[in-house]
Formats: C-alpha cells, sequence, structure tokens
C-alpha cells in the first residue's frame, strides 16, 4: 500500500512530457515546462528578498563543500500555494508530509558538492532532522532559469549532467527498494560559471512535517 509520503512511476508518467532516465540503480524523471515562466520569475523574486547562506547536515570540516544561498519560501505567498498545487497534482503526495519548499540561489563559483538528500542514519544530526517526521523520500527540484554557463547538476553513477532550463523539473527517490539510503542518489550541484542559477527544491518524508 502506497503510502501518503510516497509516490511511484506510474503515477509521475501519467502527465504529459515526464521522461525517466533508463537506469536500475535509481528512480529519475524529468519534465520540461513543469512552472510556467512568470511563476518562475515571481519565485526568484521571492529568493533574491529573502536568501541566507545554506547550511548541511553532518558537517564534515569542508567549509565551501555547500556555498549556495537559501530561501525558506512563504507557504502563504500566492506564488508558493501555487507552487505546491502544481506538485500535489503532479505526484498526489500528501501535501503534509513535505517539508516547507526553499529557494537556492548560485552566484559564479557557487556549488553543492556531490550529497545525497537522505540523512545518515548514524549520524551526529539524524536526531535533530529525523526524529519527528523521519527520512526523507522524494526530492523534486524545479529550475528557475537558464545559466550562461556551469551550474548541471550531475549524477555521477549514472555519467548523466542535467543542465539548468526554465521550468524543468527532475525529481528521484532518495531510497532503494528496502527503504533504506540510495547512495546512487548522490549528485553535485556543479560550479556556476557565469549568469546566476535559481532552484527550487521540495523534500518529502515518511512522517508529517512539523
Amino acid at each position: 500500500m502506497l503510502s501518503p509520503g510516497d509516490t511511484t512511476p506510474d503515477i509521475l508518467r501519467a502527465h504529459p512530457g515526464v521522461k525517466r532516465v533508463p537506469s536500475p540503480k535509481l528512480e529519475l524523471f524529468m519534465c520540461d515546462d513543469f512552472l510556467p515562466p512568470d511563476l518562475c520569475d515571481r519565485l526568484i523574486e521571492l529568493i533574491e528578498a529573502d536568501r541566507r547562506p545554506s547550511t548541511v547536515a553532518d558537517y564534515n570540516g569542508d567549509a565551501a563543500f555547500r556555498t549556495s544561498e537559501t530561501c525558506d519560501l512563504d507557504v502563504k505567498h500566492p506564488a508558493v500555494i501555487d507552487l505546491e498545487r502544481r506538485l500535489h497534482t503532479f505526484n498526489g503526495m500528501d501535501p503534509a508530509h513535505g517539508e516547507t519548499p526553499q529557494g537556492q540561489r548560485y552566484a559564479v563559483g557557487q556549488e553543492f558538492k556531490q550529497h545525497t538528500d537522505w540523512f545518515n542514519p548514524g549520524g551526529a544530526d539524524w536526531e535533530k532532522y529525523c526524529s519527528t517526521a523521519g527520512q526523507r523520500t522524494w526530492t523534486f527540484m524545479i529550475y528557475l532559469n537558464e545559466v550562461e554557463a556551469g551550474g548541471g547538476t550531475r549524477f555521477k553513477v549514472l555519467g548523466k549532467t542535467v543542465q539548468p532550463k526554465r521550468g524543468k523539473l527532475l525529481c528521484w527517490n532518495n531510497r532503494k527498494p528496502d527503504g533504506s539510503g540510495n547512495v546512487n542518489t548522490l549528485h553535485h550541484g556543479m560550479k556556476v560559471r557565469a549568469g546566476v542559477k535559481y532552484v527550487i527544491t521540495k523534500w518529502y518524508r515518511e512522517k508529517p512535517w512539523g
């Protein structure tokens, strides 16, 4: 039985334009034009207005591991309500299991080195981040603009880099079939070489968020 914090490939592929990356190593999907340009622009404005330095869980001592900026989006803002509605229509997941959506901004030279979105059960911050809502299930990431150079999302195990494109959605299941974290989801938010990159990230959990 499907849990409220989960979706399936069949649900995602029921929408026009959805493509699955052909690999048995992880469930990874893409969809062009998921968000219209005007909504992308409104979300960029929100990120610009309220950005702060990004942080990491289980700090590894590398101060340059994640150098972007982050914005916790206001869930009462009309643009964010529109975003959440589109995601729910797309994935069918219970909105109560979704984290507050975030925006990220990457200037020239900024990146997020190779990482997974799921939390290490043996990590120092496991209790802090997972004691209430449990592990992350799915990641939904949306590019809000094209980037002049760089800024791709690279999945090393697949040898595949996805380039930013306005409105394009990228989503993946963070777990293996047994429910444990899938190391094949390791991905690298690569350095921006020219321009600025804006993305939206929405994570879902095993249990209701907050």
